[in-house]
Formats: C-alpha cells, structure tokens, sequence
C-alpha cells in the first residue's frame, strides 16, 4: 500500500498523518549503509520531532505494516524488535515491548485495536482482529477475534469471524 492510501485510511487524524509519513520517510533511511548515510539528516529529525517533542517512542527500523494509525500518541512506546501487521490502531500511553533485557517482543496481527494505557510485553503473539481494551496488561497471546481486557488480560469475549 502507498502511503497516499495510507493517509486516506487515516481520516483525517492529523497526528497520525504526520507521524505516519515521517516513520516511513526517516523507516526509508533505514534499508542500507548508503541511505543511512545519506538520511542522517532525516532520521536525526524524525527523533527530535517525533521522539523527544511529541513523546512517541517508535525507533524507525520497527517493522510496521500500512494504515498503522496512532490517535493521540502521546507516550507511545514500541520496542524496535516489534512486528505491528496492517491497520493496527494504537492508543495513547501504551507500552509494546519486551519484558526483560533481549527478551522477545510482541508479534501484533492485522486489524488490531489496541485501547489507552495498554501494555503488551513478552513474546507473544496478538491474533488478527483481536482487541486489547484499555489498561489492560497482556503477557500471554491472544488469539484471533479475542477481546481481551485485565491485569493480566483474559478474553473476555470473542467477536464474530
């Protein structure tokens, strides 16, 4: 998907437009020697605006699939080792990460919505079309179609396939 259709599935969340085309400019930088080289300028950028002034911690290698659509952001955190699928939906003041130093990281599916104040560590795995509820603390995997809420999440129930 090109990050035009990208910004339409967004729908007008400027902070998200704005996040997700500078993650996939400075993420560009990222693919070899040369371009991290030549993109210095860009990736230095991308970590004083996005990471230090909006409080989105997102390094720019992280594998992040298209329509990945942030509301809010604001202290956002993602381990660089995290593996996000397509139109993943996250929420200010989650935590998505390993639980202990070189510890695995999380595997989020496609279509997921991940809710305020969530955090998601281990390595584990979200299923596809899953939903973590707000505050929840999720340190198991969740499978497919699964909301989950709690500390530890449980699945609360599971949505219609």
């Amino acid at each position: 998907m090109n990050v035009f259709k990208e910004i339409k599935l967004l729908n007008g969340n400027s902070k998200g437009i704005f996040f997700l085309l500078f993650f996939r400019t400075s993420a560009f930088f990222t693919r070899n020697l040369p371009l991290k080289i030549i993109g210095l300028p860009v990736r230095l950028l991308y970590r004083i605006i996005i990471q230090w002034i909006m409080g989105i911690d997102v390094f720019d290698f992280t594998k992040i699939g298209s329509g990945f659509n942030v509301y809010h952001g604001q202290g956002l955190v993602i381990n660089g080792a995290v593996v996000i699928g397509d139109n993943v939906i996250a929420r200010h003041n989650t935590t998505i990460g390993n639980a202990k130093v070189n510890g695995g990281s999380p595997v989020i599916g496609n279509n997921v919505q991940i809710g305020a104040n969530a955090v998601i560590i281990g390595e584990i795995t979200v299923g596809d079309h899953a939903i973590v509820a707000a505050g929840s603390v999720v340190v198991k995997d969740v499978p497919a179609f699964a909301v989950v809420a709690g500390n530890p999440a449980k699945v609360i129930k599971y949505l219609n396939a």
